[in-house]
């Protein structure tokens, strides 16, 4: 059960090694088109869940309609398990009702206690019966307090080809002049793209006026309508391409990344592409994130690596202005690209081994048998 783009991705991958495992397994699930094409049934789509920051009237409605249908499932249906990756949210809330209805729940990529609400513990300790965490530094927290826990390793690390052409992407990107390419990641939620993609296409705007040969492409979630992206980038007077649901090859063409603060920021530093993260909110949901969160720095790629080497720009300093000159910066030196390339390396390392898909089919195949 997941609720957006990148558990869609986690889900196909952890659905495709349950299979490998258990041929015989029948899958059910909230997913999209990845978990769809990894032989999920798809029992309610996501296209509806991509919410950020306070959500609107539409959403709201969305959300409640889910639930709904998925409460009434989860009480119907015979399951062995039922698993839930991310989206903590509304999954915290559906873990809760499969609890009551008697299944064994399994939690796959924690809720971000470490950063904000960390009394959500409490909660997953009375309805989770197998915590399975992505990162390293999460298993001794839920060990800490109880809750069966089990690291896995970051799938990420499954998704990711070990290495990419990019010569060749390049070409087939259209990119054949000695100008950089630019890759930006505006988000997989259609509101994240509303408030980031201008922001990033006037920078990149700013970029090409004193980086000859400069072209753009852009990464589109799955999860991202197909025109939106079209409509925001009407007339941005950059020479761009629009890539559906190629993320990697995006971040593995790209000379440097304009991403949005997120998974796709870790998915960056596996492939190794410097980027420039950045983020904004409305007013009401940063007032109420800067009271909530407990960390420093929001970009995954910092946490991990326990301090932030590559730039954060959020709210009143994600301008056209401040994006591009620091994209300037990088582009223009090609020695803070490499050291950041090394940094990338090192919290790479530290994700563990490629197999966590793997991994946590193993888990969960154990909890069915339980």
């Amino acid at each position: 059960m997941t609720g957006e783009a990148s558990g869609d991705l986690h889900g196909a991958n952890l659905a495709t090694a349950i299979r490998v495992l258990r041929p015989d397994a029948e899958i059910l699930g909230m997913g999209g088109t990845k978990m769809r094409a990894a032989g999920v049934t798809i029992i309610h789509g996501i296209e509806q869940l991509g919410v950020v920051g306070i959500i609107g009237l539409a959403q709201l409605r969305a959300v409640i309609r889910t639930f709904a249908v998925l409460s009434r499932f989860l009480r119907r249906t015979p399951l062995d398990a039922v698993v839930f990756i991310d989206c903590p949210d509304l999954n915290l809330r559906l873990a809760r009702v499969a609890r009551w209805a008697g299944h064994r729940v399994v939690y796959y990529i924690s809720p971000q206690i470490w950063a904000w609400r960390a009394g959500r513990i409490r909660l997953i300790s009375r309805v989770v019966d197998r915590m399975m965490v992505i990162l390293p530094f999460e298993e001794a927290l839920y060990r800490k307090a109880g809750v069966p826990c089990t690291f896995v390793g970051h799938p990420l690390l499954d998704a990711v080809a070990p290495s990419y052409d990019r010569a060749e992407l390049r070409k087939r990107f259209g990119h054949d002049t000695t100008g950089p390419l630019l890759g930006l990641a505006p988000g997989s939620r259609e509101r994240e793209v509303r408030y980031l993609l201008p922001t990033m296409l006037q920078a990149a705007t700013r970029l090409a006026r004193t980086h000859q040969g400069l072209r753009v492409v852009i990464a589109q979630a799955a999860s991202i309508r197909d025109g939106l992206i079209e409509e925001l980038s009407a007339g941005c007077g950059v020479a761009l391409r629009i890539l559906r649901d190629q993320p990697n090859e995006v971040m593995a063409a790209a000379d440097l990344l304009l991403v949005a603060s997120g998974t796709a920021t870790l998915q960056a530093a596996v492939i190794g592409t410097p980027m420039v993260i950045v983020y904004r909110l409305s007013w009401l949901s940063h007032w109420i994130g800067r009271k909530l969160l407990r960390i420093n720095c929001i970009g995954l790629v910092n946490i991990v690596a326990g301090e932030q080497f590559v730039t954060e720009l959020l709210q009143q300093d994600a301008t056209p202005e401040r994006l591009s000159a620091e994209a300037d910066r990088l582009l223009g030196d090609p020695a803070a690209l490499a050291r950041m390339r090394d940094r990338l390396r090192a919290v790479r390392d530290s994700l563990g081994e490629p197999g966590a898909s793997r991994r946590a089919a193993t888990v969960v195949l154990a909890e069915c048998r339980a």
